[in-house]
């Protein structure tokens, strides 16, 4: 990967993590829902702070999962539903292992082009078409992994003046504009739900 422009409010060592390993980046698409962006992007840092050592996609596969769970529930949780995301990452991580020889980088190191990292991303446990797209757009426009038509299958969020998604986050502006730009879609939903 490239050197990474992704810049959240978090710790410094969290983002460098982000920044050096694929599986914490991944590993923080992966837990990115139902809490702040920050949150879930710190907690791969924290996860690898709890086991003491560097995150393996092997390790976390093979993990105790009852053990799983209790890193991720104690104080403060990794997430805000720690039992289910404990148990999403291994699943991730085993897709890893069994289709990637537990590397989270051959993802998308050897795709043809942009539709087929797509389709990859689309593949792992908790991916459903948004976030593939928001993951996709995010290693293209911050870490440097474009193949060809990958803006095409990012969608929206491969826009380049897009401001949606941890994709467009590079300081404290940028991060201020998809906040926005997330209530508003929120509001627009609600306002449909409402109407209809």
């Amino acid at each position: 990967m490239v050197a990474m422009t992704l810049a959240l409010p978090i710790d410094p060592e969290a983002n460098r993590l982000l920044a050096r390993s694929p599986l914490a980046l991944l590993l923080g698409m992966v837990l990115d829902q139902q809490v702040p962006m920050e949150k879930a992007f710190s907690s791969p840092y924290v996860l690898a702070e709890r086991l003491g050592r560097d995150l393996d996609a092997r390790e976390l596969a093979e993990h105790d999962p009852e053990a799983l769970v209790a890193l991720f529930a104690r104080p403060p949780a990794l997430h805000r539903f720690p039992k289910a995301m404990a148990a999403r990452v291994q699943e991730v991580c085993r897709v890893l292992v069994d289709r990637y020889d537990g590397d989270a980088a051959r993802l998308w190191s050897d795709v043809a082009d942009g539709r087929e990292l797509l389709r990859r991303i689309g593949e792992l446990p908790g991916f459903g078409a948004q976030k593939a797209q928001i993951f996709l757009a995010l290693l293209g426009k911050r870490f440097g992994v474009t193949p060809e038509g990958w803006r095409e299958a990012a969608g929206g969020y491969g826009e380049p003046d897009a401001h949606r998604s941890v994709a467009d986050v590079t300081d404290a502006e940028s991060l201020r504009r998809v906040r926005e730009y997330k209530q508003q879609m929120k509001a627009a939903a609600k306002a449909k739900t409402a109407g209809g």
